[in-house]
């Protein structure tokens, strides 16, 4: 009853405070709980309209943002009593939000705004342009999509068939069909090897078919200590002599929106270095 209590308490308070931010302000004030949109919305609205963001990424480990421009930012995690002290117009969401955080915040009258895992550029584009259009500046959306675009045509694959890769993370983890990076990797030059084994997100792809069936290059992502660091350096794969291993910022694989050029420019250097 207690909690109950506090939530009505802060409840008011928000309520109360909505009529005057609307009276000075035309810009809606936001909160965001997801890492991906943390990123864009830094991008696309004005600082003092982000009241906080993701604790994901003021942490090194799960961040697709430069970390100091992420801890200009308060950082939450995301409980109703915290959201709703902070006073927002609008909550950005995942998809993966517990039912009672949906209905608590429904409740309680915050406007919750919901995205999913962009799975393609296109995708990612369309959550831009959305996000923008939130804040209230769809110029800026447009502006982090025409740079997306730029540097995706920069990355552009070059002639010649496709190279085969995969992208290697903790444990043998893979990046397999239907993910943004799959795409990215078509658009600079590689075939997801991962792919073509059937392998979706967050799939293991086995030792025995990489040794069966090499690909070109390993883009080996995750720290030196990390296991699979430990599974690259099976005796195993060192006799597989036309294969290469590309080290890959694993932050640039979490992610859309302004992580697409960073990763795209990352993937078109080591196409070139084929």
């Amino acid at each position: 009853m207690r909690g109950l209590a506090c939530l009505a308490a802060l409840a008011l308070a928000a309520c109360a405070a909505a009529p005057a931010r609307e009276a000075g302000r035309a810009q809606p004030r936001l909160v965001s709980l997801n890492p991906c949109t943390d990123a864009i919305l830094a991008e696309v609205a004005d600082p003092e309209q982000l009241l906080a963001i993701s604790s994901y990424s003021h942490d090194p480990a799960s961040s697709s943002m430069d970390l100091a421009q992420a801890r200009r930012f308060r950082a939450t995690g995301g409980s109703v009593e915290e959201i709703l002290s902070l006073k927002p117009d609008v909550v950005v969401g995942t998809g993966f939000m517990s039912p009672a955080t949906v209905q608590a915040l429904d409740g309680l009258g915050l406007r919750l705004e919901r995205f999913g895992i962009a799975a393609t550029v296109e995708d990612s584009k369309a959550q831009v342009r959305s996000l923008a259009a939130l804040a209230g500046h769809p110029e800026r959306g447009e502006a982090l999509v025409a740079r997306i675009d730029a540097a995706l045509a920069r990355a552009a694959a070059p002639a010649g068939a496709p190279v085969p890769a995969v992208i290697w993370q903790s444990g043998g983890i893979v990046a397999g069909a239907d993910t943004l990076v799959s795409d990215v990797l078509g658009r600079t030059g590689f075939a997801n090897m991962a792919a073509a084994e059937g392998l979706r997100q967050a799939d293991h792809l086995p030792l025995e078919v990489m040794v069966a069936r090499p690909p070109r290059v390993i883009f080996a992502a995750g720290a030196h200590e990390a296991n699979e660091d430990r599974m690259l350096s099976h005796p195993a794969l060192a006799r597989l002599k036309d294969t290469r291993r590309e080290p890959l910022d694993p932050a640039l694989l979490w992610c859309g929106g302004p992580t697409i050029p960073r990763l795209a420019e990352r993937l078109a250097k080591a196409r070139r270095a084929q």
